[in-house]
């Protein structure tokens, strides 16, 4: 992996310290030209009672990556970012292992982001897939 990569990478997980992307234990781990992904390790710290990944870890999971990825890929020294809205499809149960979220950016406005978050297992196939709309803010 480049330096660059290893610089955004270590950022991101950085500022992670503290908040629920710790608690949820959500490491970044690969970031490319358009897209940064995420895992996160699906325990009973994140079931729902059934025993399977809760959607509501699943939603904070997409909209962490997301986020994340809205801040590296826009110039976060005059814009804060804002997550506005976010839309979840669950099509498949995780019991254990890890969970992916790969966020891409299919709409890059001057004030709105979209971003499609696909969320897989470890096996790569779908479990949910999340649209989110940010808002880039300018910092006064």
């Amino acid at each position: 992996m480049n330096d660059y990569k290893e610089k955004i990478l270590k950022i991101c997980n950085e500022t992670s310290k503290n908040t629920l992307m710790e608690t949820l234990q959500i490491d970044y781990v690969d970031v490319g030209e358009d897209f940064l992904l995420a895992k996160m390790p699906v325990t009973p710290k994140v079931h729902q009672p059934d025993g399977v990944l809760h959607g509501g870890a699943m939603v904070a999971l997409a909209e962490s990556v997301g986020s994340a990825a809205s801040y590296i890929f826009l110039d976060a020294s005059s814009y804060f970012v804002r997550g506005i809205e976010i839309s979840a499809n669950h099509v498949k149960s995780v019991k254990d292992g890890f969970v992916f979220a790969k966020a891409v950016i299919v709409h890059k406005g001057r004030t709105t982001q979209l971003w499609e978050i696909k969320i897989t297992n470890e096996a790569d196939e779908l479990v949910s897939l999340c649209k989110l709309t940010t808002i880039a803010l300018p910092r006064t």
